[in-house]
């Protein structure tokens, strides 16, 4: 049972896959717009190569750069998890980067940590991504690990645009204590914590990091990125109440959507609706020539609906007053946090 317990956290399956079978192909067409995946090898600062891959308009848009959104996958997910983040942002004129983190996929490492490690990765693609002069502002999709990872990165780096945060765990000792009786483990208290303490020490020996260390009520009070809070109302797994006390504690503008399902259902058509419109308000993605061929979808706000282009839905002035109510953030405060945000990636 303990060790079954160490695979949850440092060891879940891995996923193996075959990158031309299960991503994007190299070329492909979304709306009647040609796309690229472009892969690549990055290295971690403990020497281990993380699969990756960008997708990007083709022909790039010249003298035009361009925001990207890096996905983080789950605990036993990969960069093949972002393929959905591919449809509903290309259109938008916003790039894709997604990557196997260390220890997933068919990246480099033996074992995962839940987002303290994975940070460190992900700074490596931030960094990657910033000496690229085609590449503008940077937001951050995280499902589960990845979520943890996007808040415990973001609360260090003040120049990501926004964040979309699916199922972030509060504490993950928390969260391990719940899943005892989730599970029905029938043990005393004491047993328990002494086997989690066990744990621990196992945990640091194998995959360097302190489970105690993994608590997003730490940093969420430091982070002032706007940032949009996803949970399914019957997850048994990471229950709701965990987004609910990042989201009391998180200090920028933020708002929380409930949808149904558990923690590895689909997710519904409106929340992917309200991704692709926070990521088009706080990224501004560029309107260039090439994108006159608009992406053609049918929002449902609510009581707004609308079936339009982008540019076309932006444009309208009554849209805004709409979004802010159906949506419960405010507009204005969006934008200027965003615009701050984007003046500091300039100045640094």
């Amino acid at each position: 049972m303990i060790d079954q317990f160490i695979n949850f956290v440092i060891r879940p399956p891995r996923a193996d896959y075959n990158p031309d079978q299960y991503l994007w192909e190299k070329d492909f067409t979304l709306a009647g717009r040609a796309y690229k995946r472009q892969d690549l090898e990055l290295a971690n600062a403990r020497g281990n190569t993380l699969r990756c891959s960008h997708y990007l308009p083709s022909p790039f848009p010249e003298d035009t750069p361009l925001p990207c959104v890096i996905y983080c996958h789950g605990n036993s997910g990969c960069r093949a998890d972002a393929n959905e983040a591919a449809v509903i942002l290309l259109p938008s004129n916003i790039t894709v980067f997604a990557l196997d983190f260390s220890g997933s996929g068919l990246s480099d490492g033996d074992y995962v940590s839940l987002g303290w490690h994975e940070r460190d990765d992900l700074k490596v693609v931030v960094s990657y991504l910033r000496s690229n002069k085609q590449i503008s502002c940077i937001g951050l999709w995280g499902r589960s690990m990845g979520a943890v990872t996007s808040l415990l990165y973001g609360a260090e780096d003040p120049s990501i645009a926004g964040m979309v945060l699916d199922s972030a765990f509060a504490n993950l000792f928390d969260l391990m204590m719940e899943l005892v009786d989730v599970y029905k483990i029938r043990l005393p208290k004491f047993t328990i914590k002494m086997a989690v303490q066990y744990m621990r020490w196992v945990i640091q020996k194998k995959a360097k990091f302190d489970i105690m260390d993994l608590n997003c009520l730490k940093v969420a009070p430091k982070t002032f990125i706007p940032a949009l809070f996803g949970h399914a109302s019957e997850d048994k797994f990471i229950q709701p109440h965990h987004a609910d006390l990042i989201f009391d504690s998180y200090a920028g503008d933020k708002n929380m959507i409930k949808f149904d399902g558990d923690h590895n259902s689909s997710r519904p058509q409106f929340y992917y609706d309200s991704v692709s419109i926070f990521f088009f308000n706080v990224l501004h993605p560029p309107q260039t020539s090439s994108s006159s061929n608009k992406l053609e979808r049918y929002y449902d706000l609510g009581d707004l609906k609308v079936g339009a282009g982008m540019d076309e839905v932006i444009s309208l002035p009554w849209f805004f007053e709409q979004l802010k109510h159906c949506l419960q953030i405010s507009y204005l405060r969006l934008l200027l946090s965003s615009f701050l945000h984007c003046c500091l990636y300039q100045l640094l």
